[in-house]
């Protein structure tokens, strides 16, 4: 398992806290979906006019949002290894700003709320979508679930 992760904004503490968890997400969502093979994740926390910008060339909204998947896999495609021979999954870029402001609005830590988003963007990765209210409702029970395993559910 790798988990790499780039911090690119200054105005939100990141501590060893925040980088543990983040593996520590990464590892049980990999582990509970019970993927056959080593992975490679990179995770960049990023401000809100950088997650913004990518917002708006990617998906053509104009406005920041809290995280962003860019998945590596579409459907049956060939697995790309790393030189561990580990699959590359993707990336997945978290608002700090956004992470903050969230946990205030819903009452609960930066910690949850991170490790929160972060899960989401792996379960993406991972091909869960939240298109219609079938696979949304199976996106947020998995989230929950996960949430649970890491003693992360609402606080």
């Amino acid at each position: 398992m790798t988990v790499l992760i780039e911090n690119k904004q200054n105005s939100i503490l990141v501590d060893h806290t925040i980088m543990t968890i983040a593996e520590k997400v990464v590892d049980t969502a990999f582990n509970r979906e019970h993927f056959p093979y080593g992975y490679e994740v990179g995770v960049t926390l990023v401000d809100n006019e950088t997650i913004a910008a990518l917002n708006r060339e990617y998906r053509n909204i104009d406005a920041p949002t809290d995280v962003l998947s860019f998945a590596m896999l579409e459907g049956d495609e060939v697995i790309d290894l790393n030189e561990d021979g580990e699959a590359i999954m993707g990336d997945i870029i978290v608002s700090m700003p956004r992470a903050v402001e969230q946990a205030g609005e819903y009452g609960h830590s930066v910690e949850r709320e991170f490790a929160y988003l972060l899960l989401h963007g792996v379960l993406h990765l991972l091909g869960y979508t939240h298109e219609d209210a079938g696979n949304a409702r199976k996106m947020r029970n998995r989230e929950e679930d996960i949430l649970h395993d890491l003693d992360l559910t609402r606080d």
